[in-house]
């Protein structure tokens, strides 16, 4: 996978959850580019529908666990969730933060091939995160997320030396950047300070208009 990306993570949002997940995937179906990876990342529960409405679009889980198939109550078992549709998944997110011996271990038991973004809260972390080679961190400051000001904007250097930090750590990990990012302009800049797509949830999943903040978005590729 060399393309950049948009992730857009669903969360747990009314706009993007049981029916509304299938409909936000269809629009980023119509908005898909050639050269651009668009990835969906939705609830557990969404995996089977909207891989079932996804064809250039990317189906990942919000979170997987270390764990098999047996006695683990309440886990994310990652065999299942990849029998469900999921392509790849996020872990470490600000909003589900694990040890990283948990990382590791998923990492360890995952498919080869099978994509997985860390999240970065800053570059330290995200130093920390790159020893272990997943196949993308995303840098996030989670005093940002949800915001109106992107990353790009408020916290720039955190970008450029994530990229500079992780590469240095393990060339093959490709970094993202994340928090407050909103539209084209964003995206262009995450881009110019060397970040190889964007991770984004509210700008897209709160949008009046989804089309047009896709188009928007994909506008700098």
């Amino acid at each position: 996978m060399s393309s950049p990306l948009v992730v857009v993570n669903f969360k747990t949002y009314a706009s993007a959850s049981a029916e509304t997940a299938v409909k936000l995937v269809e629009a980023m179906e119509r908005a898909s580019v050639k050269g651009v990876t668009l990835v969906a990342c939705v609830s557990a529960f969404d995996l089977s529908s909207t891989a079932e409405a996804a064809s250039s679009v990317q189906v990942w889980s919000q979170h997987l666990d270390p764990v098999g198939l047996g006695g683990f109550t309440g886990w994310l078992e990652p065999t299942t969730a990849v029998a469900r549709g999921a392509q790849g998944s996020l872990i470490n997110h600000a909003e589900h933060k694990v040890e990283m011996d948990r990382v590791s271990a998923l990492l360890e038991m995952l498919p080869e091939g099978f994509p997985v973004c860390a999240c970065a809260a800053d570059v330290d972390e995200a130093r920390t995160l790159a020893a272990l080679g997943p196949t993308f961190i995303a840098v996030e400051p989670p005093e940002l997320i949800g915001g109106d000001v992107s990353v790009t904007t408020a916290d720039p250097a955190i970008v450029s030396d994530t990229v500079a930090v992780v590469k240095s750590v393990n060339p093959n990990v490709r970094v993202l950047c994340g928090a407050g990012v909103k539209n084209g302009a964003d995206v262009a800049k995450a881009i110019e300070l060397g970040a190889e797509g964007v991770l984004l949830a509210s700008g897209v999943t709160k949008a009046q208009d989804v089309d047009a903040v896709l188009a928007d978005l994909l506008a700098s590729f």
